[in-house]
């Protein structure tokens, strides 16, 4: 059976890296994709270079915000004129290896996953050296995952006919945010365990402050999961541990 993978890419000041990112799905062995950017109101070249490559090939698809709304109102944007049933996540200075649909695919039916996810390695900002395999456990619970930073957004893939429709919440972590929905609704996170991504360290990232980053998540618990302090801080605490061993070298 051949199924139609639509791919989400939110695109901000991307022209310097985009082209990777679009060249890395055309090289992928699973043909049956589509690729729905969406440029939210970039400043520099980011539209004019998508739009080239969606004139060559009409499988990419180009999205223009008239305004700046931040990375979850462009993922919905995208998932808003998506058609396939299984959903993928590329972020724009991202890549991936030419396998990662067909494998990812092929694990998804076997296991009946709802939610997916891979290893990846951390490239730098040129894309030149590449950083050690980042492992993932196994499969996640939604509390397994409160506690964890195992998912990248770029490995993940959804089948739709499990979760139903979604969309992401306007939140700092809108990705984080979005597989705790998906788990609190009973749905279990299963794991890919091979190496099919790339995820380029930006200097000066927001989400490289450590500070900054921490706020955010504990705001997740808070805010939008409605936790507890107690729970918040039980769930933090192993938030922290995780992220510190995994970000403890390159």
């Amino acid at each position: 059976m051949v199924d139609l993978v639509s791919i989400i890419t939110p695109a901000y000041r991307a022209a310097k890296y985009v082209d990777k990112a679009i060249t890395s799905v055309q090289q992928q062995t699973y043909r049956h994709w589509e690729l729905i950017v969406t440029d939210d109101c970039s400043p520099d070249e980011t539209r004019q270079i998508v739009a080239r490559y969606a004139e060559r090939d009409r499988r990419v698809k180009l999205i223009s915000q008239t305004t700046n709304q931040g990375p979850a109102m462009a993922r919905n944007a995208s998932l808003r004129q998506a058609q396939g049933r299984f959903i993928a996540f590329l972020d724009s200075d991202d890549w991936w290896l030419s396998t990662k649909l067909e494998r990812q695919l092929d694990f998804m039916r076997r296991s009946g996953a709802a939610l997916s996810y891979t290893q990846f390695r951390r490239v730098d900002e040129d894309g030149d050296n590449e950083g050690r395999l980042i492992k993932v456990p196994d499969r996640l619970t939604y509390r397994m995952l409160l506690g964890n930073t195992a998912i990248a957004t770029s490995t993940a893939m959804v089948d739709r006919t499990q979760t139903g429709d979604f969309r992401m919440t306007k939140t700092y972590y809108d990705d984080f945010a979005l597989w705790l929905k998906l788990l609190r609704a009973g749905h279990v996170a299963s794991a890919l365990q091979e190496d099919l991504m790339r995820y380029r360290v930006l200097k000066g990232s927001v989400s490289r402050s450590k500070v900054n980053s921490a706020k955010k998540v504990w705001s997740t618990y808070r805010e939008i999961e409605g936790l507890s302090i107690a729970s918040s801080s039980l769930y933090f605490s192993l938030y922290t541990c995780n992220a510190l061993l995994k970000y403890v070298r390159f």
